[in-house]
């Protein structure tokens, strides 16, 4: 009998999901996988948030799938061995999957396809975890926006005009008729972490413009995991919220934004997209980047967000800028070490709105903040925890003799950066 393969990825539900829909409309029967990568996940801790959280999806799916006497295939294994293995059992006519923009992805998709193509096996690849992919939102001339403004007019622009439906709800006759013992997450290589991903809240999204920047309102839709491993469909969020907020509805534009810009320029990863800053001499004292990734730079809002990020693996996104600004700005220390201490901790980390919005803190990005655009932490502090509820919350030493003094004094530090950002552009 010949099969169907939907390889999950980014997509981790089974309503609304572009290349299952098409893939149980195939005409054959579906096996529905999932697959550890080594290259990725080998780079985390066995307990990190984030594989827990994948793995209570995935058992999620597998409920959802035994109910209709189906199972999800659970792998650990490189991607290319997991496939060789799979084509010598099945006589597998298909493979569908939904697209992944970042350079790995990229990587393995077309090591992957050639693999697959070269045993006479059709790939399918589809559209889902945008509303709009690389190439689709780009100036007249069809080279790629690298400023916000515009991109974000043109992609509403767009939006509207075309047909951005939900799909409707996945055949359940088509997927195979199987059973397979779901591993336990210690038979994966993975141990369950402490750090929970909060379910989304969007129950103040219609007053999101005003109450987005305040730490300590607890408006935050959380919504981040949900779309980092496609367990929301974001064609639905942004088909409900535009509506009430389209403040709200652009931070998910500049999700797509700094998307295609990966896309475009991949040397943003390890390489400033502006390199006229390629001469700036970072300080990267060990020191004091030691005491910024621990939260005790003396900077209330700095040390704040600090421990909230490595409390519980988010951090409110007006304290992200005033963290990343401080280490760039305040301690010279080169935006490439805070992005991948980011990486390691955020749990709705994405590769390029991680490194978009560093490099936007460090001035070295597309639309970035000019360079001598220095945060003053303490009147952040003022203007956005005015009551100080955000940082006696995540700083309980903060007003006694336990909590440390200012690492550096602000207007030493910010005509210390303007002075080293000159010298170092080109």
């Amino acid at each position: 009998m010949k099969i169907a393969i939907h390889w999950f990825r980014r997509d981790l539900r089974l309503d609304d999901n572009t290349a299952l829909h098409h893939a149980l409309r195939s005409g054959h029967a579906v096996i529905p996988l999932f697959i550890f990568d080594p290259h990725i996940v080998g780079e985390l801790p066995p307990d990190d948030a984030r594989i827990s959280f994948i793995y209570k999806k995935l058992q999620d799916l597998n409920k959802q799938l035994a109910a209709i006497g189906s199972a999800l295939m659970v792998l650990n294994d490189d991607p290319e061995r997991a496939f060789s293995e799979l084509i010598s059992r099945y006589e597998i006519s298909e493979v569908y999957y939904n697209k992944d923009y970042e350079p790995y992805a990229l990587k393995r998709d077309g090591t992957i396809k050639r693999m697959l193509t070269g045993h006479g096996i059709t790939i399918k690849a589809y559209k889902d975890q945008v509303i709009f992919e690389e190439n689709e939102v780009v100036k007249a001339d069809g080279t790629p926006y690298t400023v916000f403004t515009p991109y974000k007019n043109k992609w509403l622009e767009l939006y509207a005009d075309s047909e951005n439906r939900s799909f409707p709800g996945a055949r359940k006759d088509n997927y195979i008729r199987h059973s397979i013992k779901f591993p336990r997450l210690s038979e994966l290589g993975f141990k369950r972490s402490e750090i929970k991903v909060k379910d989304p809240d969007f129950s103040h999204v219609a007053d999101y413009a005003r109450t987005r920047d305040l730490p300590a309102a607890g408006t935050t839709t959380y919504v981040g995991p949900h779309l980092r491993f496609g367990t929301l469909s974001i064609r639905k969020l942004v088909k409900e919220y535009l509506p009430l907020s389209e403040v709200y509805v652009s931070e998910l534009i500049w999700r797509e934004f700094f998307m295609q810009i990966l896309y475009h320029f991949p040397e943003v990863v390890d390489h400033n997209f502006r390199s006229k800053y390629d001469g700036i001499e970072w300080r990267n004292d060990e020191k004091d980047f030691k005491a910024w990734c621990t939260g005790k730079t003396g900077y209330p809002m700095v040390d704040a967000g600090m421990r909230q990020l490595n409390e519980s693996g988010f951090m409110h996104n007006r304290v992200r800028m005033i963290t990343a600004g401080f280490l760039c700005k305040h301690l010279l220390i080169d935006w490439r070490w805070g992005e991948a201490y980011f990486a390691g901790k955020l749990l709705d980390y994405e590769l390029a709105s991680n490194n978009g919005n560093w490099q936007w803190a460090a001035g070295t990005g597309c639309d970035a903040a000019p360079y001598f655009r220095v945060f003053n932490p303490a009147e952040q502090q003022k203007k956005f925890d005015k009551d100080e509820e955000y940082i006696r919350r995540w700083i309980p030493e903060y007003g006694t003799a336990e909590y440390p003094s200012p690492l550096v004094e602000h207007k030493f530090a910010r005509e210390r950066a303007l002075e080293t950002y000159k010298k170092g552009i080109k």
